[in-house]
């Protein structure tokens, strides 16, 4: 049987340059790839897969609530990589979990496990109830040396708890942190907004 992967970091760990390494090494072994991302991430073009790092692959999937991945062909793919795992629906997740054992396809999701207030997203908490591996990408935190658990999400240079849960962005808006720098800046920041010296 075909396994269901989740690798899953904070902002800044390097999944999506992970994910486009392991194409380029199916790829270079003579094998087909189908690469997957939610249509409504355009940080870097509709369609278009981007690592911080510089490389850049073009989807060959968009998908939304509605896309039924049963409608694809997906003879002859030796492994399906999902972008941004986090925003896909649990339906979507339940598709990809099916084509693993329907097709023999494995299949292997990068994402954020939780958001800026530390919930789980829709599609991380689908992958993390029925993955067959789960497997931490991991980083550093920004503000200390220590390992990187929680995405600290900025509004006008400060930190904040505020805005939608699904806030496309990058680190002009995100900063990979520990939990107890993600803490003590939040509660920083809410001292200096209720003008608590």
């Amino acid at each position: 049987m075909a396994k269901l992967y989740f690798r899953y970091g904070a902002m800044g760990s390097a999944k999506t340059l992970n994910l486009l390494a392991v194409a380029h090494n199916y790829r270079q072994q003579g094998k087909k790839v189908v690469l997957i991302k939610p249509d409504f991430d355009v940080r870097f073009g509709k369609g278009t897969i981007n690592s911080r790092a510089g490389l850049e692959k073009e989807a060959d999937i968009l998908i939304n609530a509605s896309t039924n991945l049963h409608d694809y062909d997906f003879e002859g793919i030796s492994c399906i990589l999902v972008d941004e795992a986090q925003f896909l629906s649990r339906k979507s997740i339940d598709q990809l979990r099916e084509i693993t054992l329907s097709k023999g396809i494995p299949v292997i999701c990068y994402g954020l496990r939780s958001n800026f207030v530390s919930e789980l997203f829709e599609g991380s908490k689908r992958l993390m109830e029925i993955s067959d591996t789960i497997e931490e990408v991991k980083s550093t935190c920004y503000f200390c040396n220590k390992k990187a658990t929680m995405n600290l999400k900025f509004l006008n240079g400060e930190p904040t708890l505020q805005g939608p849960t699904i806030d496309i962005g990058a680190e002009e808006k995100y900063l990979p942190a520990c939990f107890g720098c993600y803490s003590s800046k939040l509660k920083k920041a809410e001292a200096l907004a209720a003008n608590i010296p």
